[in-house]
């Protein structure tokens, strides 16, 4: 059977052979001629810190790819503030008023870049950022009572700090 086709194949046109040559360059050449993307250049932001960056002059619109990795706040003047809200890698798209695009980021949040310490507890984690007394740290993927206990305090001391602050500036100091 394999002598058979191989005689079969020997025997077709050297014209058949060219024609599927060409069909085959044909299929795949509009592929190879449109242009790679180039890749954009990343910018590494820290898991809840923030970094500051210029938009183009002509920036009209900002598309951020997962505002649940980062998110970007536009200031007047065009400078931006980018901060890290979770693990992952996002991007985001600047355009000029017609769509151009003007500017594209991947953006990569990372963990903390602070002395930190993870305790394991078989699958159970707790992070302590140790600057320089070891301190309970609100972290992503720690166990949910240790993270929602660390979370409370947070808010509880926030909310005093405020109301400390709205008090001081009513009676004037």
């Amino acid at each position: 059977m394999a002598a058979l086709c191989a005689r079969g194949r020997a025997s077709l046109n050297p014209l058949h052979w060219l024609s599927a040559a060409l069909i085959s360059v044909a299929i795949v050449a509009p592929a190879a001629a449109q242009p790679m993307p180039l890749p954009a250049e990343t910018i590494v932001v820290f898991l809840d810190q923030a970094r500051l960056m210029q938009l183009p002059d002509r920036a009209a619109n900002v598309v951020v790819g997962n505002p649940l990795i980062a998110d970007l706040s536009i200031q007047p003047g065009g400078l931006t503030v980018i901060t890290g809200k979770s693990y992952g890698i996002t991007n985001f798209i600047v355009t000029d008023p017609r769509g151009v695009v003007l500017m594209e980021k991947t953006v990569e949040v990372s963990g903390a870049a602070d002395k930190t310490v993870v305790v394991y507890r078989g699958s159970d984690r707790e992070t302590y950022s140790c600057t320089p007394m070891c301190s309970r740290r609100l972290t992503l993927g720690d166990m949910p009572e240790f993270f929602e206990k660390t979370l409370a305090e947070i808010v509880t001391l926030n909310n005093q700090a405020i109301g400390a602050g709205a008090a001081a500036g009513a009676s004037g100091h």
